[in-house]
């Protein structure tokens, strides 16, 4: 069985405000060092098989990510 991993961020000029508001936490935990934070989504997907990246990355095109906002990444990990 292989795994298909798709990362879905928003797009650098897309405000974020989960990660700003996590940004905004860190100094209250001592945290000082850390100037942004951007929050994102993985997805797994599992194929019988060998991989299928290309049907990967039309399920992310036209499902998990809003291209207008969104960037996606896909990769392969190995299943143990």
């Amino acid at each position: 069985m292989a795994r298909v991993v798709v990362d879905v961020m928003l797009k650098p000029e897309i405000l974020d405000p989960q990660g700003q508001a996590v940004a905004n936490a860190l100094p209250r935990l001592g945290v000082t060092d850390v100037s942004s934070v951007r929050i994102g989504r993985r997805i797994e997907i599992e194929f019988e098989g060998e991989p299928d990246l290309d049907r990967a990355r039309e399920i992310a095109d036209k499902l998990l990510a809003n291209p207008v906002i969104e960037d996606f990444d896909i990769h392969v990990v190995e299943v143990a």
